[in-house]
């Protein structure tokens, strides 16, 4: 996960008829950069997603090139008065709306709303915990807000239930909600890891199926204006764009991965969701050699997507075990300054600000309540000892930060330790995680009863 990337540059030695080639249903047929065949097989045409990718999909009798279309809709606009006094601008079209984001902290002023199925999740654990003392702190974390994941397509029509629900809660209590979620579906997902690899790839139709997934996110989401959406995009996705493109699979991803990503930015905006794109931890692209090609990375993403007016900022140690604030250096991260997400934060910020890419984070602490239980700082899976980290709050400390969040769900497994499952890694294996783990996304009771018990502050 923390090799530097090498990219390797192709020699130009390809004969001329290759030119003449063309690229099968659910090739690459264009896009930046691009350098392979921009026709398509008899019964495909080539479909433009955005400057990154153009793709072969099926319905067309004769191969064609890339092209453009621009389309402008009819739009209403509507003005609503907003606690505190402003005004929140909201332009209504098909097939999505496009609103102007608030200034400032789109957290603050707002009742984070609590995911049912984690508090369920919680719940039905806390029972099987005995001890009294610990079961009441058990309980208390399904009161605490975390971020709901929607890792594959079928779960997109929960994300209604969840805004309605939420929308309900406003109007009886007069108080806005935010709605927390996580985009997590890219095709050939989790390219330098096995644990979390996903329902699409990229050979079969990936891309178009991540469209449709994202497409289905958005009709939810419009139906529901009044209850304001946040995202984390992509956990580990563009990170790995940085650092991993000598392991194939992240190598070959690249393309998706940017196009995928831009698709969602331009299509959540227009539902007015402010989104946080992944960025990893101090422990891997905030060692100084990383800092300057990931802001780089994304302002270059950002600004091929049109600069998207709700794209807030990153999202760093998602689902990670980094203090945000340690009071020494843990010795796995001798040799990097960043020791903490607060350094990489402050040493990242002013590249994104110089770059033209907005620099407002959110850190995650819902599992970085213990330091200095890890023996490599590339360890993540179900480390042992860890506990419940601080609260979600826009008390952070620090004018970068906009949140202390709570986006990995405590509890949910990281992956198994089954050494012949088909998604072990051996990151799940290690001396440092807890085992035995079931698969990843599925409960494991043992490591709660750990963040429960290890919980600082208390629970």
């Amino acid at each position: 996960m923390f090799k530097f990337a090498t990219l390797l540059a192709l020699a130009s030695l390809i004969p001329a008829f290759v030119e003449a080639a063309t690229s099968p249903i659910y090739g690459q047929c264009g896009g930046t950069g691009w350098t392979g065949a921009t026709t398509c097989a008899t019964g495909s045409t080539c479909v433009y997603s955005n400057p990154y990718y153009s793709q072969c999909l099926p319905g067309a009798a004769n191969p064609t090139t890339t092209t453009t279309t621009t389309t402008t809709r009819p739009t209403t606009t509507t003005t609503t008065t907003t606690p505190g006094g402003g005004t929140t601008t909201t332009t209504t079209s098909a097939p999505g709306t496009t609103s102007t984001p608030d200034a400032g902290n789109p957290f603050v002023g707002y009742q984070l709303y609590l995911s049912p199925y984690y508090a369920a999740e919680v719940q039905a654990a806390a029972g099987n915990i005995t001890d009294a003392t610990q079961k009441a702190k058990a309980l208390s974390v399904a009161n605490i807000p975390t971020f709901t994941w929607f890792d594959v397509i079928a779960k997109t029509s929960q994300l209604g239930t969840y805004l309605a629900d939420a929308s309900s809660k406003q109007k009886s209590s007069g108080q806005k909600y935010i709605v927390q979620i996580v985009v997590y579906d890219l095709p050939d997902r989790d390219c330098a890891a096995a644990a979390s690899n996903g329902e699409f790839t990229i050979a079969n139709n990936g891309l178009a199926n991540y469209e449709t997934y994202i497409d289905q996110l958005v009709a939810q989401i419009k139906q529901y204006p009044d209850v304001r959406v946040v995202a984390v995009i992509e956990p580990d996705s563009l990170a790995n764009l940085v650092t991993n493109l000598s392991v194939a699979k992240c190598s070959n991803a690249q393309t998706a991965y940017k196009a995928g990503v831009t698709y969602a930015m331009q299509q959540l905006n227009k539902v007015g969701v402010y989104m946080y794109l992944d960025a990893g931890h101090a422990g891997w692209l905030g060692w100084p050699a990383n800092l300057t090609p990931a802001a780089q990375l994304f302002a270059s993403l950002y600004k091929s997507a049109g600069s998207p007016t709700f794209v807030r900022g990153l999202a760093t140690n998602v689902a990670n075990y980094n203090a945000l604030t340690a009071a020494t250096p843990d010795p796995i991260t001798q040799g990097n300054s960043n020791y903490d997400e607060s350094h990489y934060i402050n040493a990242l910020g002013p590249m994104l600000s110089s770059q033209g890419f907005p620099a407002h984070f959110i850190v995650d602490q819902g599992r970085a309540g213990v330091q200095n239980i890890r023996q490599q700082w590339g360890d993540w899976c179900n480390v042992a000892g860890a506990g419940f980290g601080t609260r979600p709050t826009t008390s952070t400390g620090n004018s970068l930060i906009d949140a202390i969040v709570w986006v990995k769900p405590g509890g949910e497994c990281d992956g198994t330790s089954d050494t012949s499952a088909a998604r072990y890694d051996y990151h799940c294996g290690l001396s440092d995680a807890l085992q035995p783990a079931p698969e990843a996304g599925t409960w494991f009771q043992a490591y709660f009863a750990a963040l429960v018990k290890n919980a600082n502050p208390s629970l």
